[in-house]
């Protein structure tokens, strides 16, 4: 699966169960580590939990298997490793004090969309 589809399956399993504040942003261009890094906020931390849950059975459903999964067990900051797109899901306490959408500023943020 491309990464631009990775990135909208993604987005479409977050939407699916009302995450909030999804960003993407475009990191091709700054790191080789991955293409996208999208981020998601949570109501709880059984919404975050659910939040990633979705994430990986969708991406299972289509054949791409997480690479690895950080910090399931805490809940408020969730990171899905799925190669192309990184997915962090976070509470939005947790999201507002480590800010990585400041930390990668000077990246394109594609907003909820994608649309480039």
């Amino acid at each position: 699966m491309q990464a631009e589809q990775l990135k909208n399956l993604v987005v479409n399993a977050l939407e699916d169960v009302k995450a909030q504040d999804i960003s993407i942003i475009d990191v091709r261009d700054r790191t080789s580590v991955t293409d996208y890094m999208v981020l998601a906020s949570g109501t709880s931390n059984r919404h975050v939990k659910s939040l990633a849950d979705s994430v990986i059975e969708e991406a299972k459903d289509q054949g791409v298997r997480a690479a690895n999964v950080e910090g399931a067990s805490a809940s408020d900051w969730i990171l899905v490793d799925l190669g192309d797109v990184v997915v962090h899901v976070m509470m939005p306490a947790t999201r507002e004090f480590y800010d990585l959408e400041r930390f990668w500023r000077d990246a394109p943020d594609l907003g909820a969309a994608g649309s480039e």
